[in-house]
This record gives structure tokens, sequence and C-alpha cells, in this order.
């Protein structure tokens, strides 16, 4: 039985490193714009990630949820921009459910499904 095996995890050939570092840009990003346009795979893949954040920046105190949060995050500023601004807006709002996405349209070329991937 393969219970609790998430399938939109696997990217196809990508190692570890490869996916941790794409996953990493993709947070990076998000928490900079607010939003962004990627792929349905990769959205539905840093979704649980985000809601992680945002929890850990609005339930740790403060220097160990700095500490955790750059694990995940790149620049000082995607950092700042989730304290300051994004984490005290779901204070109140527990767990999850702080995205939206939204489909868009079909690539050109390779016709992956790309997707907008919001804060609500």
């Amino acid at each position: 039985m393969r219970h609790r095996v998430r399938k939109h995890l696997k990217f196809n050939k990508k190692d570890f490193q490869h996916r941790r570092s794409m996953e990493r840009n993709l947070l990076t990003a998000f928490f900079l714009h607010k939003s962004i346009k990627t792929t349905e795979k990769k959205a539905k893949a840093i979704v649980p990630l985000i809601d992680k954040l945002i929890n850990v920046a609005n339930t740790k105190d403060e220097m160990n949820a700095i500490r955790f949060v750059m694990q995940y995050l790149f620049t000082k500023d995607s950092s700042i921009e989730l304290f300051k601004n994004i984490a005290p807006k779901y204070k109140e709002k527990k767990s999850s459910g702080f995205t939206r996405i939204t489909p868009i349209k079909y690539r050109d070329g390779d016709n992956a499904k790309l997707v907008l991937l919001e804060l609500v």
C-alpha cells in the first residue's frame, strides 16, 4: 500500500537538491510579489510550504521563527515581507487556506497547465 504518498511532489528527473532549490526560488518570489505564475504541479508542491511558513511566523517566538524561515527563503527582503506584511494579516486564521490557485492557460510548446498562485 502507498499511504500518504504525495504524487504532486514528484518532478521527473529532478534530484533532491534541484527540487529544494526550485522550491526555495518559488517561495522567495511568492513572498516578494504576493503572487506568481507557474505550472500546476509546482504550485501544488509549494502550497503546504507557504502555509507552514505563515503559521511559523505567527506562532513561534520571533528569533526561532526567523531562523526557521531563512531555511526556506533566499533573500532577507522576502523574509521581512513575510513577517511585516503577510503574516499579520492571517493572525486570526489558523493552519491553512492562505492561497488560491487559479488556472490561466496551457503553455505553448509543452502544453503544461499554467496557474496563478496568489494570497487570498
